[in-house]
C-alpha cells in the first residue's frame, strides 16, 4: 500500500504551524531573474502564491523584467547603454520599459495566479499615487583618477514616497497585487526603479512580516561556499567587510537590511529555481534560504 497520503498528512502536519504563525500577515515575494523564463517554475511560483492567500497569508508580488526588457528594445531597433553595469533609461527607453514592465510581464504573472483560483490584480506604482520615485543618483569613483563623479542614468529612479491605502484596500477585498516597478516623480516624469529597491520600499510601507528575493542563487554563502541560514544585520555587514559578501550579493545585502530598517520583520535571499522555493521557506521548518533579521 502507498504511504502518499501519510506523507502528504506529516508535510501537513509540519506546515500547520507556520501557517498559523503568518496567518493576516503579509508577506512581500520579488520575483524576477531566470525563475521568470521558465513556464514550469511559472506556474509551481503562482500555485505558492495562491496557497498563501487561501492559508490566509496576505501576498504582495513586486516583478522585475530586465531580460524582457532588453529583448524589446532590440526588437524595437533601440541600442541599451549601460554605465557601470547600470541601464541608461533614456525618454524612448522609458516608454518600452513601462510597456513591458507593466504590461505584457505584469499581466502574464496575474493570469498565472488567476489560473490558480485566485484574484490578482496587476499595478504599478502610478497606480494610486502608490509610489512616488526621484531621479536616482549614482556616484562613481573613476579608477584612472580616483576622482567620485554622478552617473547619469536618465529616467531610473529612487522610491521616495510610498502610500500603503491602495493596497490595504486590496488586502481587506481579498485581492493579490501584483506590482511593477514602475513609478511617476513629482515633476511629471516616469521612472524606471530597480525591482528589489522598489520591493523592500513597499514591504517597509506595509510592514511585512517577511520579504523575499527569489534569485539565482541558494542565498549568502560562507567563504567554504556553504549557505549559511540566518544572519543579523550586524552579522550581515561583517561580513560585507570581510569580504564573504562580495559582488553583486553586495547590493543585495544591503537593501535587505535598507528593508528591515523600514520596519520589514525578516528578508530572506532564496533560489527562485527551486520548485516551490516560497512554500520551503515559508512553511518548513529548515527554510530555503538566507534569512536577515534585525
Amino acid at each position: 500500500m502507498s504511504d502518499q497520503p501519510q506523507n502528504q498528512a506529516s508535510l501537513l502536519a509540519e506546515a500547520l504551524p507556520f501557517m498559523q504563525a503568518y496567518e493576516n500577515k503579509t508577506v512581500v515575494v520579488k520575483y524576477g531573474g531566470h525563475a521568470m523564463g521558465n513556464a514550469e517554475l511559472g506556474r509551481a511560483f503562482a500555485r505558492d502564491i495562491a496557497l498563501l492567500k487561501q492559508a490566509g497569508i496576505n501576498p504582495i508580488v513586486v516583478h522585475g523584467g530586465g531580460p524582457q526588457i532588453g529583448r524589446m528594445l532590440e526588437k524595437m531597433g533601440i541600442e541599451s547603454r549601460f554605465e557601470h553595469g547600470l541601464r541608461v533609461t533614456d525618454e524612448r527607453t522609458v516608454e518600452i520599459v513601462e510597456m513591458v514592465l507593466a504590461g505584457s510581464i505584469n499581466k502574464e504573472i496575474v493570469a498565472l495566479i488567476n489560473a490558480e483560483g485566485e484574484w490578482a490584480i496587476g499595478l504599478c506604482g502610478k497606480d494610486g499615487n502608490m509610489v512616488f520615485a526621484e531621479k536616482a543618483k549614482k556616484t562613481v569613483v573613476d579608477p584612472d583618477s580616483n576622482i567620485e563623479r554622478v552617473l547619469d542614468l536618465g529616467f531610473v529612479g529612487e522610491p521616495v514616497e510610498v502610500d500603503r491605502t491602495l493596497l490595504d484596500l486590496l488586502a481587506r477585498s481579498e485581492m493579490i497585487p501584483v506590482i511593477a516597478p514602475v513609478a511617476p516623480g513629482r515633476d511629471g516624469s516616469t521612472y524606471n526603479i530597480n525591482a528589489d529597491t522598489f520591493a523592500g520600499a513597499i514591504a517597509g510601507a506595509v510592514k511585512a512580516a517577511r520579504l523575499l528575493f527569489l534569485t539565482d542563487v541558494p542565498g549568502v554563502l560562507d567563504k567554504n561556499g556553504q549557505l549559511i541560514k540566518e544572519l543579523s544585520v550586524s552579522q550581515a555587514r561583517e561580513l560585507i567587510r570581510d569580504g564573504t559578501i562580495s559582488g553583486g550579493m553586495i547590493p543585495k545585502v544591503e537593501t535587505c537590511i535598507e528593508a528591515i530598517d523600514r520596519g520589514v520583520e525578516g528578508v530572506v535571499i532564496l533560489n527562485g529555481k527551486v520548485l516551490h522555493a516560497v512554500l520551503l521557506e515559508l512553511l518548513t521548518e529548515h527554510g530555503a534560504g538566507t534569512l536577515i533579521v534585525r
